[in-house]
């Protein structure tokens, strides 16, 4: 079925990737075509059956929004397909599902409020799920999660991660809990200071942490399992770790 949809979107002049993901094959489509996209793939191929749509926010690379699209067919056998754009951080916007899925209505204003992604044409694009006073994107990865600085970690598992430390604890290093950035990183700032970047915490977060020199680890284990050609036979007497005594 995703072979189908590919060369469908193909025919309909639509520049389209398939690409493995967690769970069904996801297809790649330009921002521009994203409506033609799903058009083709509910009349041509058959992906009637509007699931879901969402974003994830990939830092400097924008926002990646995907919608997931499903076929059913065969009596209970049901073909699935993600579908996935790529917006531009600094003009977050898609124009809407909702005139081809009912059901992408609701989607889109939640994504809208969380991500900060307009959805141009759609019919009541209004808060959804928080309050109207609410400010910011929470699902942002730039959203300072402040209630984490104003009150103690409840998650805190290792000494110095929260307030609640009992006392006479091994101290270390104070480290911050998810969503908390560096206190220099936020917040009011002296007049005149340089506005910091709102993605540095988020982005130091993604840096994957250096990976575990594997050689060092491999040679002693070939040491273990391999010794050197010119070494003394082991002594069976002393293999339990015993001096060998005799009785």
């Amino acid at each position: 079925m995703t072979a189908d949809a590919l060369e469908a979107l193909t025919s309909a002049g639509i520049t389209a990737t398939s690409s493995d993901s967690f769970g069904p094959m996801a297809i790649d489509v330009p921002p521009e075509s994203w409506v033609a996209a799903h058009e083709v793939l509910r009349d041509a191929v058959g992906f009637t059956f509007f699931d879901f749509l969402s974003a994830s926010d990939e830092l400097t690379d924008g926002f990646r929004v995907v919608s997931h699209l499903a076929d059913f067919w065969g009596g209970s056998h049901v073909e699935h397909v993600l579908v996935r754009t790529l917006v531009p951080r600094d003009k977050a916007v898609l124009p809407t599902l909702s005139e081809l899925y009912a059901g992408a209505n609701w989607h889109e204003r939640e994504t809208c409020e969380m991500f900060g992604i307009s959805f141009d044409g759609h019919p009541n694009l209004i808060t959804l799920l928080l309050p109207d006073e609410f400010e910011g994107h929470p699902l942002r990865k730039e959203f300072v999660l402040a209630s984490r600085v104003a009150k103690p970690w409840p998650g805190a598992k290792e000494p110095g991660e929260s307030d609640h430390a009992p006392t006479g604890a091994p101290s270390r290093r104070r480290t911050l809990p998810p969503g908390v950035p560096d206190p220099e990183t936020w917040g009011p700032r002296p007049p005149g200071s340089p506005e910091p970047d709102p993605l540095a915490a988020a982005q130091a977060a993604a840096t994957p942490a250096r990976p575990r020199r594997a050689g060092a680890a491999g040679e002693r284990r070939t040491r273990r399992q391999s010794p050197p050609a010119d070494a003394p036979p082991a002594d069976p007497a002393s293999s339990d770790g015993s001096e060998g005594e005799s009785l």
